[in-house]
């Protein structure tokens, strides 16, 4: 895993017992899961609309925006990007059609 991504996960389970008041991370824990999840859907319709305008520069920011507030959520239900990393390597190697259809079973 990036070593990024392993320290980023370190200070958002860090940011926990922080006062919400002086974190922005601890802000959007004390928002509770709907309110991290609103975060969530702002971040990922941004990235959205960067891909579409085609600003290479613009969809980087607006993803690393995304995978952050991702890993927030991931934080708040006691995963972390192992976690995912861990999905990821299950599927590789997968036709996505068939990994997709092995779900519904």
């Amino acid at each position: 895993m990036s070593r990024v991504l392993e320290e980023l996960a370190v200070v958002l389970e860090q940011r926990k017992a922080a006062d919400p008041d002086s974190s922005y991370v601890a802000s959007l824990y004390a928002k509770g899961l709907d309110g991290i999840l609103k975060k969530i859907g702002e971040e990922a319709t941004e990235t959205v609309i960067a891909g579409k305008a085609g600003d290479k520069r613009q969809i980087i920011y607006e993803t690393a925006d995304l995978w952050f507030h991702s890993m927030v959520l991931l934080a708040h239900q006691g995963l972390g990007p192992d976690d995912v990393l861990e999905e990821l390597g299950r599927r590789f190697g997968l036709s996505g059609l068939e990994e997709k259809a092995s779900r519904n079973k």
